[in-house]
């Protein structure tokens, strides 16, 4: 029998299908809980299910509070916003308010007549769209563009492992993807998916354009689904500052690419875990402890001054002796004055906001200070260089 027809004469063989989060339990319990408690397992939720889910009290009056609790099909989001969603049929839609949980008020989700690219709120032509092109590829597993189905709701463990009924049924590393051991680029991926501005390279798809990468699963190649929102260099848009670090959130894979430690390997989950820790934002350890575990002043990558505070010329113990302070300053706008922390790790001076309008890391804490205070203070500090302070 020649190659050909031995070739089809053997069964196909099915492709793993998604099982949800639920069948990797049973070996994996105690990653399964620490992930049922993060903001990655509760990014979606039923408040029918979960009585608990919305936030306000929504026998309050407010102007903008124009639905009620039996209105609300699915809720989004529970650290700085919470958003409303009503079904229609096999679509469900934002409702016209949203909750501000830093500030703990109700805020326009949508905004008539307004296009400057500060705006923190989505068009009201947004309302016109249904979440399964803006929001549930990502807020879900194995979301169907055709069905408008999900095996799951919430980054569910496929989200980043792929799809597990082969590693369910006969567990083994060889019929699972696991991000650790794939290569920086594709690893960053799992998370770059999600958490970056961008377009499908394939839209419209049968007329519809989606905000997520539509086909994409991990372990293929995330350039062949996905198109970085591009920028240029100068320019302030609705999606970046003037020097490419963006300025809204969920592009926290736009600023990483951009950075010396994408470029030296590094990956998302060295810092983060997303199944779960005690830290703030899933990181492994503490902040400052997780910076100094790479840099420090006897480190080969800097800081290159005798001590922590001679790098920063901040007290110990203050914020502004932070590593994220000044590499990762909160500028990325979140929700009105909320901002989210940028991901280039570059240090923006001062001359920048006077030059493009870019926030700088001095004058976002001292912000009763002006840029020409603050450069004229970076004059000033020993070890300095002057040729970097504009």
């Amino acid at each position: 029998m020649c190659a050909a027809s031995l070739s089809l004469a053997l069964p196909a063989v099915a492709a793993p299908a998604y099982v949800g989060s639920a069948a990797c339990k049973t070996c994996h319990a105690s990653i399964y809980d620490r992930w049922q408690r993060t903001p990655m397992a509760n990014v979606v939720r039923d408040p029918r299910e979960h009585p608990d889910a919305i936030l306000p009290d929504l026998t309050k009056p407010d102007p903008l509070l124009t639905f009620k609790k039996d209105d609300i099909a699915l809720v989004y989001g529970s650290i700085w916003k919470q958003r409303y969603f009503t079904k229609v049929g096999n679509d469900y839609y934002p409702l016209s308010a949203q909750w501000d949980i830093t500030h703990k008020i109700w805020r326009a989700y949508f905004v008539t007549g307004k296009t400057d690219w500060w705006l923190p709120y989505y068009p009201a032509d947004n309302m016109k769209r249904p979440t399964g092109p803006l929001c549930d590829g990502c807020h879900s597993v194995n979301y169907n563009i055709q069905t408008k189905t999900v095996t799951e709701w919430n980054v569910g463990c496929e989200r980043c492992h792929g799809p597990g009924s082969d590693h369910a049924a006969a567990p083994s590393g060889a019929n699972i993807v696991n991000p650790a051991r794939l290569d920086p680029v594709a690893a960053n991926d799992a998370c770059i998916q999600c958490h970056s501005q961008g377009q499908p390279l394939r839209k419209p798809l049968d007329g519809v354009y989606y905000d997520w990468p539509v086909g994409f699963e991990i372990g293929k190649n995330l350039r062949d689904y996905w198109q970085l929102e591009e920028h240029k260099l100068g320019e302030t848009t609705f999606t970046h500052f003037a020097d490419g670090t963006a300025h809204k959130n969920r592009m926290q894979g736009n600023d990483f690419v951009q950075s010396a430690m994408y470029d030296h390997g590094i990956t998302c989950f060295s810092c983060h875990d997303v199944h779960g820790t005690s830290n703030y934002a899933q990181l492994l350890k503490p902040a400052n402890a997780m910076c100094l575990e790479c840099h420090g002043p006897s480190s080969p990558n800097g800081p290159h001054a005798p001590s922590i505070e001679a790098h920063t010329h901040h007290q110990a113990g203050s914020a502004g002796n932070e590593c994220i302070s000044c590499h990762m300053p909160k500028i990325a706008t979140e929700l009105a004055d909320v901002n989210v922390r940028a991901h280039t790790f570059k240090f923006i001076p001062p001359s920048m906001t006077t030059a493009s309008g870019v926030p700088n890391a001095c004058t976002t804490c001292h912000t009763a200070q002006t840029p020409a205070w603050a450069s004229d203070a970076l004059r000033h500090w020993s070890g300095r260089s002057p040729w970097r302070v504009e």
